[in-house]
């Protein structure tokens, strides 16, 4: 859809900021199939407005709740730090390279801090030591949302892939855990009622690699070059954490363009 509201604050390759301009929904994703009208979500378990935005979402979408209105969640991955090394890197050395200086990059993590905090969110950036490269991140979070959708082993129930993302972006975030790591996210994947097990041996395989960075391709395409970005049924809407209530008047207007027989 072409009618966008400023963009809020997003990540990019260059780090996380509010920009000026962000290409958002100009082009679209492939719309698939749902009962529920659905939101995809394009991001990196690295992006700490991804985090924050999926808070405003869910703030959006009670509200639009009250009004009758219901959406399905997918995510989908974004490298942004896709030449990143398999093991991840130091992250004071990483980032006093990206932004110039530690008090630089100190800088703008208590920044983060505190707009993570008005949403109840805890950060704790002081905490972590490395930046991992977030494929196996990604691997595991498309596993949910194949779990999800086939409903395997009683763990098909609706929210799965966006409860697997919560508890990852919580390792990294708010624990300060390397999510880089296999026994890290299997910790994730058991949070969510994932077997600890069979998400050891998925992540020490190559299942769902090939998926994933065919979808960071796909959303590179597409024109996304800041996350989070949000499509509806595949209509790019805006990128960047904006506020609850206008993330609500976005998905509302969408809605009456898409589905003007359910105004």
């Amino acid at each position: 859809m072409n009618d966008r509201i400023t963009e809020g604050a997003v990540c990019g390759p260059d780090g996380c900021e509010v920009p000026n301009e962000t290409a958002a929904g100009a082009a679209n994703l492939p719309a698939g199939a749902a009962t529920l009208p659905r939101i995809d979500i394009v991001s990196d378990a690295v992006c700490p407005w991804c985090f924050i935005g999926k808070r405003h979402l869910e703030r959006a979408l009670e509200l639009l709740a009250g009004e009758g209105l219901a959406f399905s969640i997918h995510w989908h991955p974004f490298q942004l730090n896709p030449d990143m090394p398999p093991d991840g890197t130091d992250r004071r050395e990483y980032r006093t390279a990206k932004f110039g200086s530690w008090e630089r990059s100190q800088e703008l993590d208590a920044r983060i801090v505190q707009a993570a905090a008005a949403t109840g969110l805890d950060f704790h950036p002081e905490r972590q030591t490395r930046t991992p490269n977030t494929v196996q991140a990604h691997r595991l979070i498309w596993l949910a949302g194949q779990l999800e959708a086939q409903g395997h082993e009683g763990l098909g129930q609706a929210g799965l892939q966006d409860r697997a993302m919560e508890a990852v972006f919580t390792a990294y975030f708010v624990a300060a855990r390397d999510i880089g790591r296999h026994d890290v996210l299997a910790d994730c994947a058991a949070a969510v009622g994932i077997d600890r097990d069979a998400a050891l041996a998925f992540l020490a395989g190559e299942d769902g690699r090939e998926a994933v960075l065919r979808g960071d391709a796909m959303a590179r395409n597409a024109g996304v070059n800041g996350v989070p970005s949000f499509f509806l049924d595949g209509q790019g809407l805006f990128s960047g954490a904006q506020p609850p209530e206008a993330m609500a008047d976005a998905l509302r207007r969408a809605h009456k363009i898409l589905y003007p027989q359910a105004a």
